[in-house]
């Protein structure tokens, strides 16, 4: 039973320190750090989304640009060359207006589409401008913070080492299976150990079975509850 009530012992320093943890990281300024620097994180991944956008919009402008030139070029020399060789029939007259009007209409296309690229990347241009100023807004907060929370840290840290010396100098003496035990329940149960009440489990209620209430009778300090697993303290 020694070790059952040393690991007892354990358990309420385990515990406060558990208890401590979870308060540090509810401390309501670390909140508002992970805020802002995931705030953060975004606007950079938003930055580099536009970077990429625009870079690519870019190299499409300029392939527009350089079809439209071409495009032009075989214009002009199209129509030199019915101004120069006129055709001697009117069919194929036909053929060659309508071969200088194609020509002309994906010229055209083009034009349409590299002037709705024109006003995307200004457009893409002033939500980069928007993000930026966002994003610099959230890192002199997260900056500002930061010093309050670092000095805050700084205290509370003292107090979490002195913790954790003391769960260590608890574990002397406790066998590290018994130990092992204790921990593999904590995984799915907290906390690992309670006491029997109105012979039910002190952890999650259930009554025990009469093999268990049986055992206890006869003396046994301890028993395991076959509904959550706990370690349950008889005395």
């Amino acid at each position: 039973m020694e070790q059952y009530e040393r690991l007892w012992q354990y358990q309420q320093v385990d515990m406060e320190l558990d208890q401590y943890e979870k308060e540090m990281r509810g401390n309501s300024n670390r909140k508002e750090l992970l805020k802002h620097r995931d705030f953060l994180l975004e606007q950079q991944n938003v930055l580099k989304k536009i970077e990429a956008d625009v870079e690519i919009m870019s190299d499409r402008m300029e392939a527009l640009a350089d079809e439209i030139t071409r495009l032009s070029g075989s214009v002009s020399e199209a129509a030199a060359s019915f101004e120069a060789n006129r055709p001697q029939d009117i069919e194929e007259a036909r053929k060659q207006i309508a071969a200088i009007q194609k020509l002309i209409g994906t010229i055209s296309r083009y034009e349409a589409e590299l002037a709705k690229m024109r006003k995307d990347s200004e457009a893409r241009d002033r939500q980069q401008r928007e993000v930026r100023v966002r994003a610099a807004k959230a890192r002199a907060e997260f900056d500002r913070i930061k010093v309050i929370y670092d000095e805050e840290y700084k205290v509370a840290a003292v107090k979490l080492e002195t913790l954790k010396k003391k769960v260590a100098k608890e574990a002397e003496g406790i066998d590290p299976a018994l130990m092992e035990k204790y921990k593999a329940i904590k995984r799915h149960s907290t906390p690992p150990i309670t006491k029997i009440h109105d012979d039910r489990c002190g952890g999650c209620n259930m009554q025990l079975p009469a093999a268990d209430m049986n055992r206890i009778r006869t003396g046994a300090p301890y028993v395991e509850c076959e509904n959550c697993g706990r370690i349950i303290l008889v005395k």
